[in-house]
């Protein structure tokens, strides 16, 4: 169950319909299949160690999580530290809810014409009705619908590896790499910015986990099968021959290029990845800020509504301001999280 819950927080809105890998990934050619090695075997080592931290130091919040980290540097005010990281790592689990918000409603948008607040609308009150059910609620959905998501990404990825010309990989390098913009750099923000959305997810996940053996297996298939993921979307993007800056959702462009029914399924598929990414992080923002529980129904009510008006500022837009932003405040709790 809790290898289900991570992956539901990883595989959403920008993962599924291709934007994050597009930016992170695939514009560097084949050097964009290295970044997506380096960047799935740093998560799963960077999930053991907190697992590990989780476990040996009794953890039961994101706060107590971010206090035990920084304690190293006790005599240099730590605690202000875990104070600013805390509220940069709530501030972004919000910033990210919204955009799944936004991308529910860009999926309409593009497949339907429709208005972006009737999708956007639709999600939000079903994160509503989850979000009262508290953790367990969020457990549940995951345990049904992350294993649906697998099944049928991996289907897609195995029916589109026939039409695949492996040589355009190579060709399809479509910027100039410098010091910061290059695959190795970007790899590392694509893992720090993940991290940060994962962390007060796992802590919150530790009543799940039985026992520390349990650990070594759920970071090395988390590794494992975010790496099968994201490799299919990947080649999946090497079907497109158009300009990516007017996609907002390009991996339902590149199916549609091959199957009507194969677009059908995988329209289901980042309605689902944006909705159980939604549930887990709206659940960890709320966890995180919200200390009586009494007051979580005002509190996710107003979260939700925001979150149809914010919608409106474009889901690609969103993905390429925020997510790198935030990849690069994360590097400092990564660092942490390494040498703890």
């Amino acid at each position: 169950m809790v290898l289900l819950v991570i992956i539901g927080a990883m595989i959403g809105a920008g993962f599924a319909s291709g934007q994050e890998i597009y930016l992170f990934f695939y514009r560097y050619g084949i050097k964009g299949i290295y970044g997506l090695i380096l960047c799935n075997v740093l998560i799963s080592i960077i999930i053991y160690k907190v697992l590990k931290i989780i476990f040996n130091n009794n953890i039961k919040s994101y706060e107590q999580f971010l206090d035990t980290i920084f304690k190293k540097n006790k005599e240099n005010n730590y605690l202000n530290i875990s104070y600013i990281t805390n509220i940069i790592i709530n501030i972004f689990l919000l910033m990210s809810f919204f955009i799944m918000i936004s991308g529910f409603g860009a999926y309409f948008n593009q497949e339907f014409n429709l208005n972006n607040y009737i999708g956007s609308g639709i999600l939000a009150i079903i994160c509503y009705f989850i979000f009262l059910k508290d953790m367990k609620g969020v457990t549940k959905v995951n345990s049904i619908v992350v294993p649906i998501l697998i099944f049928f990404i991996v289907l897609i990825g195995v029916k589109n590896i026939n039409l695949i010309n492996f040589q355009d990989i190579g060709n399809n390098v479509l910027i100039k790499e410098n010091f910061l913009n290059n695959w190795f750099i970007q790899s590392i923000i694509y893992c720090s910015y993940n991290i940060i959305l994962l962390l007060p997810v796992i802590v919150n996940l530790k009543k799940y986990i039985k026992n520390k053996k349990e650990i070594k297996y759920i970071s090395l298939f988390s590794g494992i099968i975010l790496f099968i993921l994201s490799i299919s979307i990947f080649l999946l993007l090497v079907n497109i021959k158009v300009d990516f800056g007017i996609l907002q959702m390009p991996a339902i462009y590149a199916i549609s290029n091959i199957s009507l029914n194969l677009k059908t399924i995988y329209g289901i598929v980042i309605l689902l990845s944006i909705f159980t990414t939604a549930i887990s992080i709206g659940m960890s923002f709320l966890e995180n800020v919200v200390k009586n529980k009494k007051s979580i129904p005002q509190f996710a009510l107003i979260m939700c509504i925001t979150g149809v008006i914010i919608s409106n500022f474009g889901f690609s837009s969103l993905v390429n301001l925020l997510f790198p932003t935030f990849g690069y405040l994360g590097l400092i709790q990564v660092i942490y999280i390494l040498l703890n």
